[in-house]
């Protein structure tokens, strides 16, 4: 008689082997927005499905004077909203009991101290390794009260005990973009952290890695013998990448003033997708070997052309407009925003990479908010065949061949092909062969912040930006925030909301005799 297996509770998240040691993860800022929306829900279906280990704790620290309960009863609001339900009876019981809130400002020292003796009761009760994450959900601002809190209270280190002889486990800190506000404060915000931690203690998080698609770049190119072949200037036309949102900068007007869509998208986000499809094949899928070719493709970057008032790069700003069939605000009538701001919300440009296998192949970004869809992509398109057909007639030609990766709303591959339309003619119409995670594999692709968490607590590096990447990515974008600061750059043109974006990000590529892609 054959044996009946339980019922496997990993079959549609995480799996089962990747389960870490026991240990106690510290929100800062847990009563923040990226806490509320992301990171509570994300552990909670973590929890609920049996990838958190026994003993595991999480400690949000803020400002706000509540006790345990209190922060029990205000996540599971939350949640209630994150999910659309009611969370599971025995998984919401399960999961409350591992939630504890230990009160405090970022520059007081005393609170740090408290903190540090609250871990160690922990310690003694739950995890007994002396194990702890560290994440800075805060305001940028405040990572460096919060950095040397850490590190003044004894909590950074590594190896020996903790004061009061609890075990001292691995200690790893994980720091939510934007890292820095340029390249200089990125130098010193590195500084700051390496006053007190390693590198490889430090997590510098982008969730857009933690994306099934994204993961799946390397992949794709590495187990498939027919296009790693194909991926380099001798085939490749061109590269599209493609980070849109309907949406407006809403209740985040004030930070985006600061921020602006280069340092909000391009300069971490739009850059690491670049980088995956760019980089070479690492020697290993170790971390280090894989961040070391994404530093490497970052680094060949050649800079932007900007000594013609900014040719390779456009920027705008949002206007009144329709989306999804409502009436939408200009940029400048959002809430905490100047009326005369000249900060862009869409980004186009064009950049190359200076090594032997993207020479001369032009790599086209693109990021806007309020425009026709949201929607992320990375587009290769192929040169195409060398000879015309059908008699030399170019109008008849068939299109070239497109790879997509879309990152999302609904991840996937597709391939664009030319195929024989059915009947007597010789006519050709593109058609597409389609993958998409949701309906080929009938199990639920894990959020990106629940994959990311799950690496930080096992010690995975790989999909988290390293201190030369970034660097690189700052230097490659700092020159164009410096020509756009104050009133010196060109002119700020308005695209109206539900579009996608201003003329002059469509004569970027007309000038090359290219167009966007229509997602």
């Amino acid at each position: 008689m054959a044996e009946i297996l339980p019922p496997n509770p990993f079959a549609d998240g995480l799996p089962a082997t990747r389960i870490p040691e026991p240990s106690t993860m510290v929100i800062f800022g847990a009563t923040g927005d990226l806490t509320r929306r992301k990171l509570l829900p994300s552990l909670y279906v973590m929890q609920r499905e049996g990838v958190l280990p026994p003993g595991f704790s999480v400690v949000g620290f803020a400002r706000r004077p509540w006790d345990d309960a209190v922060f029990r009863d205000y996540f599971r609001e939350a949640l209630v909203k994150s999910l659309g339900e009611e969370p599971e009876p025995d998984a919401w019981a399960s999961f409350a009991q591992q939630l504890f809130f230990a009160p405090g400002e970022f520059d007081d020292t005393a609170a740090y101290v408290a903190l540090a003796a609250r871990l160690r009761d922990l310690d003694q009760g739950r995890a007994s390794t002396g194990n702890r994450l560290f994440y800075l959900a805060a305001p940028p601002s405040a990572y460096p009260l919060i950095i040397e809190g850490l590190g003044k209270a004894g909590l950074a280190g590594e190896g020996g005990s903790w004061a009061g002889g609890s075990p001292r486990g691995w200690s790893r800190i994980i720091v939510e973009k934007p890292f820095g506000h340029d390249h200089d404060s990125a130098i010193e915000l590195s500084g700051q952290l390496r006053r007190w931690f390693r590198e490889d203690q430090i997590y510098r998080i982008d969730h857009y890695l933690g994306k099934e698609t994204v993961q799946n770049i390397l992949v794709f190119r590495l187990a498939n013998g027919i296009f790693e072949p194909i991926w380099n200037r001798q085939w490749v036309d061109h590269v599209q990448i493609t980070v849109a949102e309907d949406e407006g900068v809403g209740t985040r007007g004030p930070y985006f003033e600061e921020t602006g869509q280069t340092r909000d998208m391009i300069q971490n986000h739009v850059l690491q997708l670049l980088a995956l499809v760019a980089m070479e094949p690492p020697t290993s899928f170790a971390a280090d070997a894989v961040r070391d070719e994404r530093a490497k493709a970052l680094n060949a970057l050649k800079p932007l052309s900007l000594d013609k008032g900014g040719l390779d790069a456009v920027r705008a700003q949002y206007g009144a407009g329709f989306v999804g069939g409502e009436r939408v605000p200009d940029y400048r009538m959002e809430a905490g925003v100047t009326p005369d701001s000249m900060t862009e919300t869409y980004v186009a440009l064009k950049t190359f990479i200076d090594n032997w296998r993207w020479a001369g192949v032009p790599f086209y970004l693109r990021a806007g908010k309020r425009l026709a869809k949201r929607a992320t992509e990375i587009a290769i398109q192929f040169r195409r065949p060398p000879i015309l057909l059908l008699g030399g007639d170019p109008s008849r030609e068939p299109e070239p061949n497109v790879l997509a990766l879309h990152i999302q709303p609904d991840e996937g591959i597709s391939l664009k092909i030319g195929s024989k339309l059915p009947g007597p003619r010789l006519d050709i119409r593109p058609v597409h062969m389609d993958f998409r995670y949701g309906t080929s594999f009938g199990r639920r692709s894990p959020d990106a912040y629940e994959r990311l968490l799950l690496d930080s607590l096992l010690g995975d590096a790989t999909l988290f930006s390293r201190e030369d990447s970034v660097d690189a990515a700052w230097r490659f974008v700092d020159p164009l925030l410096q020509l756009w600061s104050g009133d010196r750059g060109p002119a700020l043109p308005i695209y109206p909301a539900g579009s996608w974006g201003p003329e002059e990000a469509v004569e970027l590529m007309a000038l090359d005799g290219r167009r966007w892609r229509r997602l």
